[in-house]
């Protein structure tokens, strides 16, 4: 069986996708890897083997085709490992950028 990914690796993977803004722990930051000294927010490994994954999108494709290519992306990576992938909000082309 091959070693499962780490968190670090799986929020690289995603926010390589163009078409996401940037990783969200959810509406009371719920989807976060917690680790000594710092946290992942945007990615959760619950203990049942499934992912759980939180992003901002941007509209410059439908968001169905964005989750489905983001699915097909981690596949590579997860093999047959469940993946929720939760939309927390999206940018258009005419949204400020988020403070840093």
């Amino acid at each position: 069986m091959p070693e499962q990914p780490s968190a670090s690796e799986l929020a690289e993977k995603v926010l390589a996708h163009p078409s996401v803004a940037r990783l969200a722990g959810g509406a009371f930051g719920e989807i976060t890897s917690y680790f000594p000294g710092h946290r992942i927010t945007g990615v959760r490994m619950p203990e049942d083997g499934g992912v759980e994954i939180g992003v901002v999108v941007r509209l410059d494709q439908p968001v169905g085709t964005t989750i489905a290519e983001l699915r097909d992306s981690l596949a590579g990576t997860l093999g047959e490992t469940r993946v929720d992938i939760y939309v927390s909000d999206v940018e258009t082309a005419e949204d400020p950028p988020e403070p840093a």
